[in-house]
């Protein structure tokens, strides 16, 4: 079966990518060598840009509904409560940043929300059907499955950190351990604890022991997660409960059920590139993260937003196929920063107060200022100011037919959008159909700001001129 992108791996990464592509009317196959969605909370932190993005693919509604925010920390010295902190900066909604804070949701009920969102889209994704071979050429790309012979234009392997895909086009993946000593991670059904807090043993017996109530599921669900001075994890239903009652002051008997565990020795990984010919890695495939910062979930997504709206421009609306080389020249670099700060704030250890999380992990900075598709083409800027390559904050603004709206409302779909910031430049007439027009009186500086479809800013212009070429090698239409 032909298709025009394949796409290898029903994560949080292959069902965005699949999500946006739907809407862009992109042919595509999703393939997922389980028979199942992943059934565990591992990725159970959404950072900020991360939830924004979940609001443009329109499922920010059920990931609110079923999340929660981070409960604080309660630490305990064996059957002793302790005093409580903060792992998570506290900051209210502003008027460029409507999702401020962390939003916790575990994995498989963020998953279980994309792919509700991808069957009401049209799409599906085939389990069971796992890869043999690629081979690809000039002209596209040949998959060996479980299920038969299946070919595409393009491939995107979001198989995970040992990435089948990746192995079959020769992509070397470098790596180190960030920790030597193993992990267990589990989910776990309790009686008998407070859902109020994060409880934290820093100094049990073998190791720290956290335990997290858990949103999304039943009132008795908490993440167990679990360090080991020495030796493996038990990952069995007795290891784990074992595990519980000697680090924490719950009994064995209070542990109702264990719906998934899984040992771990924390690595961060990294490609040597991102793509090899028609076949891009995203996700886990292309990088690895300690689970320190709540970084590898949301790196993934935005690798799979980065890269859908090129696909979708390049199958669909006529853009240069050199639009498809700007996904590693964006997307590598920011993998790599986000690999180096994740690791420094696993290598720190801190598991109390010295260890909020703010600014520097919500990826609201994250941008591709000096990129290949961002074009600053005003003068006498400063640092702070807002330019081509950021991210486009939200902001009052006047629509196309003169209403006041958000612009965050504006920038949702697979559109481009034009912001004319301030009040002295007119709003252009003739542009291409797929662009929307929105006007910023505050906040943006002045001029003409073009935001990609992923809601990052690609131009930024005092010259109604340089609007056409720039649009016409996004293939806008």
């Amino acid at each position: 079966m032909h298709t025009e992108v394949l796409i290898v791996g029903a994560g949080p990464t292959g069902l965005v990518l699949a999500c946006d592509l739907a809407r862009r009317g992109v042919r595509f196959r999703l393939l997922e060598q389980a028979p199942g969605l992943f059934p565990g909370s591992r990725g159970k932190g959404l950072q900020p840009r991360t939830q924004e993005v979940f609001d443009d693919l329109g499922v920010i509604g059920a990931v609110r509904a079923c999340g929660s925010p981070y409960p604080p920390m309660r630490s305990w010295q064996g059957t002793e409560p302790g005093p409580e902190w903060d792992l998570m900066e506290r900051r209210p909604a502003e008027d460029g940043v409507p999702y401020p804070e962390a939003w916790m949701l575990p994995q498989w009920r963020t998953q279980e929300i994309l792919h509700a969102r991808l069957l009401e889209l049209g799409g599906s994704v085939e389990f069971g059907t796992g890869v043999l071979a690629v081979r690809q050429d000039a002209d596209g790309v040949e998959v060996d499955t479980t299920a038969g012979t299946a070919t595409a234009a393009y491939l995107v392997a979001a198989d995970g950190g040992r990435s089948t895909v990746r192995r079959a086009v020769g992509i070397p993946m470098a790596g180190e351990t960030v920790d030597p000593k193993a992990a267990l991670i589990a989910d776990v059904r309790i009686e008998g604890l407070s859902r109020d807090h994060w409880h934290v043993w820093r100094d049990a017996p073998g190791g720290a022991a956290l335990l997290c109530p858990l949103p999304g599921g039943t009132a008795r669900d908490f993440q167990l997660f679990a360090q080991y001075e020495e030796g493996e994890p038990d990952t069995s239903a007795e290891g784990v409960r074992r595990t519980v009652a000697e680090r924490t002051a719950l009994p064995a008997s209070a542990v109702l059920e264990v719906r998934w565990a899984s040992g771990f020795r924390p690595r961060a990984a990294l490609a040597d590139r991102f793509r090899s010919g028609r076949v891009f890695l995203a996700g886990d495939a292309a990088h690895v993260h300690s689970p320190a910062g709540g970084q590898g979930l949301n790196t993934s997504v935005q690798d799979a937003y980065n890269l859908g709206w090129k696909l979708g421009r390049v199958l669909r609306d006529g853009a240069p196929a050199g639009l498809l080389d700007s996904y590693e020249s964006e997307r590598l670099p920011v993998a790599a920063d986000v690999l180096e700060m994740s690791t420094s704030l696993h290598r720190a250890g801190a598991i109390g107060p010295s260890a909020k999380r703010g600014r520097h992990t919500e990826q609201l900075g994250v941008g591709y200022r000096g990129g290949p598709l961002s074009e600053e083409r005003r003068s006498g800027l400063g640092e702070d100011d807002l330019q081509a390559g950021d991210r486009a904050p939200d902001a009052a603004c006047t629509g196309a037919d003169g209403t006041g709206q958000r612009l965050f409302d504006v920038l949702r779909g697979p559109h481009a959008t034009l912001v004319v910031a301030g009040t002295a430049l007119p709003v252009p007439a003739g542009l291409p159909a797929d662009v929307r027009t929105a006007r910023v009186a505050e906040g943006w500086g002045e001029g003409y700001l073009l935001v990609r479809p992923d809601g990052y800013i690609g131009l930024a212009t005092a010259d109604e001129a340089d609007l056409g070429p720039y649009l016409a090698a996004l293939g806008a239409a």
